[in-house]
């Protein structure tokens, strides 16, 4: 973790999605160093387990559970939320890190495949966790997004409910990483002053699992410019954890720093929009 970040987590309770693997791996690893209480919530739970052992071998007393969630799925996160909020813990810190790029398809909830698993199961997550994170302020709700966010002009919400368009699925994936930042955005304009902050971030191009439904040779091509996933967490740790981030909310940070995003992604009256569609989606 960097040093602007606080020395403890003691006593804090954090929830981290696709945390078996990659940045979210390292995110859940050292906020656990910390003394954070983390919950892992992924969809394999082979490899959740194997995420919460790798965790406790490297971090003496870490305390990390598992909870399973398919976010593409309304249901089981639906689950996963009760399964949560059974556990009557407050909620600090909501990390809204997995991502998919490059598959193809829609999700099991009816969604273009990147969308409905990057935008569309973290909202309804963050909807049905927002109580208790609330109860529990000061929080702070972290969303990954990416600067493949810069590279589409907006949100053609006809779209969003068929199957992926492109054979690379790339376009999809900078729509749903622009909606993961508008989605941010909008939700840090609802909470203020309510103790709860919002961020989003590009944590560099890193060499994770998220592309591992890219076809070859792109895959393999594409990782050759990447950064590791240790240097991936750290804009992320940054904004769970710095106190220097405390007073800020809604913003967009690269390399631990705000930084403008596009002007779609500054677009306040397209975040409505895709809050007030998205949760009429939720239903």
């Amino acid at each position: 973790m960097n040093s602007t970040s606080v020395s403890s987590l003691s006593g804090r309770v954090a929830l981290i999605t696709g945390a078996n693997t990659g940045i979210g791996l390292v995110t859940a690893r050292e906020l656990a160093r910390q003394g954070a209480h983390v919950f892992i919530a992924c969809r394999s739970q082979e490899k959740g387990r194997a995420a919460v052992d790798d965790i406790r071998g490297v971090v003496a007393g870490a305390q990390v559970e598992l909870l399973p969630v398919d976010l593409g799925d309304f249901d089981s996160v639906r689950r996963c939320a009760a399964a949560f909020l059974a556990r009557n813990l407050p909620l600090h810190l909501l990390i809204n890190n997995a991502g998919l790029a490059g598959a193809r398809g829609l999700t099991t909830s009816g969604f273009e495949l990147a969308f409905g698993t990057n935008h569309m199961g973290h909202f309804l997550l963050t909807d049905l966790l927002l109580e208790r994170i609330r109860a529990s302020a000061p929080a702070r709700i972290i969303t990954v997004s990416s600067r493949a966010h810069t590279r589409v002009p907006g949100i053609d919400f006809n779209l969003l409910r068929q199957p992926t368009a492109t054979t690379s699925g790339i376009r999809e994936y900078g729509v749903s990483k622009l909606a993961n930042l508008l989605f941010s955005a909008e939700l840090g304009r609802r909470l203020a002053g309510s103790g709860v902050t919002t961020y989003a971030l590009h944590p560099g191009v890193v060499a994770t699992d998220v592309w591992r439904e890219l076809p070859w040779p792109l895959r393999s091509l594409i990782k050759l410019w990447m950064i590791d996933a240790e240097a991936g967490a750290q804009t992320t740790l940054h904004c769970a954890a710095s106190a220097g981030a405390a007073g800020e909310t809604g913003l967009y940070y690269d390399k631990c720093r705000v930084r403008t995003p596009s002007s779609a992604g500054q677009d306040v009256a397209l975040a409505a929009e895709l809050w007030r569609r998205s949760d009429d989606w939720i239903g």
